[in-house]
Order: C-alpha cells, then structure tokens, then sequence
C-alpha cells in the first residue's frame, strides 16, 4: 500500500508562511505521507532541520510578472508530474494562482486525487491556504484581485487565516472555505501566569538592550509596510517625556529600513533596531510590553509566541488578531493610530497592575490555543478527504 503523496508549494519563504509549510511538511513527513516542497530559492534552508523533507526550486519571484511566472508554472507541472501526489497544497496567492495553471491541463470538473493506495488517473486535489490580504493600490489590488477569483474557482479547498479573508473567498465563489490552523512553534513554552507586578519583564536583558532603569518596548517582523513601524515608531515620540522614556526595540530586517530609522531620527524617538535576530524568546522574556502594529495580519506566528511567553500585549484590532487574544489578553487599537497606539502603551508601562493583569491573561489564552501538533492532525485529515473515493 502506497503512502498518499503530497507536495507543497509556497511563493515565499519569509515571515510565517515559511515557518508554517516546514512545520506541516516535516509533520506529515514523519507520520509516513511523502512529501515534496516547491518554491523559490530559499526554501532549502527554510525547511532544514529536524525530518528535513526533498525541496524542488521553482523561480516564484516576489511579485506577479507574467513571463516569468509562465516558466514557473510549466515547470511546476513537470515537477508535479513527476511526483504525481494526491494532494497539492499551496500557500499564498501567487503560489496558489501558479498551482491552479500548473494542474489546468489535468484537471476535470470535480476530480479529486488519489487514495492513500496509490497513484490514480485523477488529477491530485488542490488546497491552497491564503495567508495575507491583497497589497492596497490600484494596480496590485487589480492583480491580485484576478490571483483571488482564479484560486476560489479552481481551488477543491481554499484555507483562510483570519475571518475577513473567508468571507472574501467565499463571496469570489470558493466551493469550500476552511479556517487554516497556523501554530506557534511548540519551542517556546507557554509561560504560567505569575502572581503580581514581578511577572513582568523577569528575563535578563541582552547585553545590547541594557538600558538600566527603561521599560522596554518590543516589536518584532519584517520592515514592510504591512507591519505598521511607522505607527509605532511615531507613538514612540509621543512617549518621550515619560520618565524614564521607554526603549523601543525592533527586531528584523526588510526594505523599510532606512525610511523607518530616518523616520525615528525625525519624531526623536528612542529606537533600536536590532536586524534579524535568532534569540526572539529571550528578547520577549526581558520586555516589558509586546506591540504588534499591523495594518493587517492573519494569525501572527509573533504575537503567538508573544503571548505564549505571557508578555502584556498592545496590538492593532486588524485581521484575525483578536481571534487570536481574546477580548482580554491584549489591549486593542485602531490601526494607523499613533495616539491610541501611545496611550495603550503607557497605559501598561504606568500601572503594574495592568501590566500583570495582561501578562496573566496573555498566558492563559496562549494555552487555549491550538498547537503543532493540532495544525498537523487538521492537514492530515483534509488530506485524506480529500484523497479519498470519491
């Protein structure tokens, strides 16, 4: 008896999405399914590790450019026809889109995969969870309004990450819209609540944030302009009468970088940037206040471990992040608000109470929410549904 097959492919290996697909490629592949990934060049080192699964290059670029997605396309067909798995699950847009032309020739109205028995005529079956909303813009927003409606119509199953991008799909036709599971790695424990104002900020400061006396402020993601640091990094100008003025730290690395310091020397603002770091759960252990200032954001693998670490969370209410915190494991601010932004903030960083309350809270959701091992279980079981008789 032939273990299903199934082959994963993703159009972009920063961020959470890479994280996602190697958790559930090598959580597949250790539970006996074959399993293959297809993406751009980095997704090598993005699923090495622990149970590291085959990789095929496919030169998906970073934006839609119809030549060189063409190529793409055909040669993902011959790399899925090689494979023949009863399954493809495709994650974002673009490596969505790219799916749905690379099966078009074998598809039939209907088909599905085959069974866990073995390679069949039918054409495999074609999931594709949709991690981000479309980039604002005219132009982008055309193209990938065209990646949307082509992916809900072709798609057997389009996964989604945050409740808005559900009701998207479902109204661009999508035969079944399911909620995605994206789960914080397993590496960062939840941390228990602890009593009072002394479970706040107990970790030791790395050697380069010890700013003796300062609450920290910390935010982590890719500088792009999804992630809101200019909301931020103006509420951080806001604050700098309070004393001691707060230190504000931002770990990552992404095109904004230089905008986003010029913008810190312009509002006098007090920021780090730290680049990209590989020690985020000491980082979150030292600080004082967790802010995630989105402009949208699905299920956050970084507010995740956030809370996991029990740190008291300021975030903007976009996307499914509330889905994510509760009504009461994080304060809550319109998006693109500086002000409200810097009154949360304070808000916690004046009253321990508050800041412990939070903290408390954020621990207890975070142990409510689903983990590795359940995100692996729902992949599974859609897998074979839909690789089965039908």
């Amino acid at each position: 008896m032939t273990a299903l097959r199934v082959g994963y492919v993703l159009g972009t290996t920063e961020g959470g999405t890479g994280r996602h697909v190697a958790m559930l490629a090598r959580g597949c592949a250790a539970t006996g399914l074959g399993v293959r990934v297809f993406g751009p060049a980095g997704a090598a080192a993005a699923m090495s590790g622990p149970g590291q699964v085959s990789v095929d290059v496919v030169p998906i670029g970073d934006r839609p450019r119809p030549g060189r997605d063409a190529a793409a396309a055909r040669r993902l067909r011959r790399l899925i026809a090689a494979m023949a798995p009863g399954v493809v699950h495709a994650h974002g847009l673009r490596a969505g889109a790219l799916a749905v032309l690379a099966l078009r020739p074998r598809r039939v109205p209907g088909g599905r995969g085959p069974g866990r028995s073995g390679v069949g005529a039918r054409p495999p079956a074609l999931v594709v969870t949709v991690h981000n909303a479309p980039p604002s813009g005219a132009a982008a927003g055309l193209v990938y309004g065209l990646l949307e409606r082509l992916v809900a119509r072709r798609a057997d199953v389009v996964l989604c990450v945050s409740p808005d991008l559900s009701v998207r799909m479902r109204r661009l036709g999508a035969r079944e819209v399911g909620r995605a599971i994206v789960a914080a790695s397993a590496a960062v424990p939840v941390r228990p609540p602890a009593p009072g104002p002394a479970g706040v900020g107990t970790g030791e400061r790395p050697a380069d944030l010890r700013a003796t006396g300062r609450p920290l402020v910390l935010a982590v993601g890719r500088l792009a302009a999804q992630k809101g640091f200019e909301t931020l990094i103006e509420a951080a100008g806001r604050w700098r009468d309070r004393m001691p003025e707060p230190l504000l730290a931002i770990a990552g690395t992404g095109p904004l970088a230089d905008d986003l310091a010029a913008r810190a020397r312009r509002v006098g603002a007090d920021v780090r940037f730290l680049g990209w770091r590989d020690d985020v759960p000491a980082l979150l252990a030292a600080a004082d206040l967790f802010v995630l200032p989105s402009r949208w954001e699905g299920q956050p693998l970084i507010l995740q471990e956030a809370l996991r670490a029990g740190r008291p969370v300021v975030a903007a209410d976009v996307g499914g992040v509330r889905d994510l915190t509760g009504d009461d494991a994080a304060l809550l601010v319109p998006p693109g608000d500086p002000v409200a932004l810097a009154a949360a903030a304070l808000s916690v960083l004046d009253s321990p109470q508050a800041a412990a309350r939070l903290a408390a809270a954020a621990a207890s959701r975070a142990a409510e929410l689903p983990t590795e091992a359940d995100a692996i279980a729902a992949a599974l079981a859609l897998y074979d549904r839909l690789s089965g008789p039908g």
